[in-house]
């Protein structure tokens, strides 16, 4: 199973859909980025946090964040724990996204 985000494009404003992996804890999503601070949807969420989501039959809008690893180092070690369990990798940036209730 796949999350869906869909981002506003920072340039144009244009709505942005990704496919990727992610985790879940605690009700709340996390995704890593392989290419980091160079891939589009994480300029994207840098730009607009707000974003929406979808799992499965779930749709949910929601706000992205940058986990910083020096920030939060027990956080992005569990994250990554946890992508390393389901998907064998965790080599990236995380991001977290909080539904909104």
């Amino acid at each position: 199973m796949f999350l869906y985000l869909t981002t506003k494009g920072r340039r144009t404003g244009f709505p942005r859909e990704i496919e990727i992996w992610f985790t879940e804890r605690d009700g709340r999503f996390y995704l890593i980025a392989e290419h980091r601070d160079r891939a589009n949807w994480v300029l994207n969420i840098r730009a607009e946090s707000r974003v929406q989501a979808r799992v499965g039959d779930r749709r949910f809008s929601g706000t992205a964040r940058v986990v910083e690893d020096e920030v939060e180092p027990d956080l992005a070690r569990v994250i990554k724990a946890l992508s390393n369990a389901k998907y064998g990798w965790s080599d990236g940036l995380i991001v977290e996204i909080t539904p909104e209730q």
